[in-house]
C-alpha cells in the first residue's frame, strides 16, 4: 500500500543533487547548504522555494531522480495553494510516484491479480467485500480517483463530452468518501495512516487543484483547449472564494 513516504525515498545522491542545484557551483554557497543540510536536516533544503524551477528547467544540472522531483514538485505545488503539510506532500507524492509505475494505478496493491478500470466496479467491490481488502479497496478509491482527477482533468473532460460520463465534480466526492471511509477503517490506524487519509479527504478538491497545475505546467504544457482555460479559471476563483 501506499504510505506517506516519498521523502524518505531519497538518497545521499539525491541530496547532493540538491546541494549542486541550489548552490550553482558556487563554494561558498555550497559550504552554506551543506552546513544547514546537517544543522536543520534536509526540510531546509527542500523548503526552498526555487528549487522546484532549478530542478524542472535547468539543463546543466543533469537529470534529477523520479523520487526527487516528484517530492520537490509536489512539495512546491501544494505549498502555493497554502497546503504546507509535509505529510501529506510525502503521501501524494508517494502516489504519483507509484501509480506511474507500469499498472499499479490499477491495482489495490502492486501484486494483486484484480485490475480495475473505472471508480464504479471499485466501489461496487467495497460494497461486497470486508476486512483487509475492503480496507485497501476504500484507499484505492481514494487514490485512483486523485491519480486520474489530479493528473489527467482533460481526459476526464473529453469524456464526459463524447460520452456522457461523470466530471470533476463526481470524483472529487468519490475520492474524499473513499478515503474518509478508509480513515475511519481500523486497520488505517493500526499502520498510522488515518490521520494521513483524514487529511486528505478534508483537502482533497484543491489537492485536485494543485496537482492539475502541476499536470499543466510539466505533462501537458503544450496541450490547449477551452475547456482547459475555464477549468483553470473556475479553480482560481473556487481557491480564492
Amino acid at each position: 500500500m501506499i504510505l506517506a513516504n516519498l521523502q524518505e525515498r531519497l538518497t545521499p545522491k539525491d541530496l547532493e543533487f540538491v546541494v549542486q542545484a541550489l548552490s550553482q557551483d558556487d563554494e561558498q554557497s555550497r559550504t552554506e547548504l551543506e552546513q544547514l543540510l546537517m544543522q536543520q536536516g534536509v526540510d531546509a533544503l527542500l523548503d526552498r522555494p526555487e528549487l522546484f524551477e532549478l530542478l524542472r528547467d535547468s539543463q546543466e544540472i543533469g537529470s534529477p531522480s523520479p523520487e526527487l522531483f516528484i517530492c520537490v514538485a509536489v512539495r512546491e505545488t501544494l505549498r502555493r495553494v497554502g497546503i504546507s503539510d509535509t505529510r501529506l506532500s510525502n503521501y501524494v507524492g508517494a502516489l504519483l510516484y507509484e501509480f506511474g509505475l507500469r499498472d499499479r494505478a490499477y491495482r489495490i496493491s502492486q501484486h494483486d491479480d484484480q485490475v480495475y478500470r473505472y471508480v464504479a466496479d471499485i466501489v461496487a467491490d467495497i460494497d461486497q467485500e470486508s476486512g483487509r481488502r475492503r480496507f485497501l479497496l476504500q484507499a484505492h478509491l481514494g487514490n485512483f480517483t486523485l491519480w486520474l482527477a489530479g493528473v489527467f482533468p482533460d481526459r476526464i473532460s473529453a469524456r464526459k463530452q463524447l460520452k456522457g460520463g461523470p466530471g470533476l465534480e463526481y470524483y472529487e466526492a468519490m475520492g474524499a468518501q473513499g478515503f474518509r471511509q478508509a480513515a475511519n477503517n481500523h486497520i488505517a490506524r493500526s499502520l498510522d495512516v488515518a490521520d494521513v487519509y483524514a487529511r486528505v479527504a478534508d483537502s482533497f478538491a484543491t489537492l485536485r487543484v494543485a496537482l492539475n497545475r502541476l499536470s499543466d505546467s510539466t505533462l501537458f504544457a503544450d496541450y490547449s483547449s477551452a475547456d482547459k482555460l475555464m477549468r483553470q479559471v473556475a479553480d482560481q476563483f473556487r481557491l480564492a472564494s
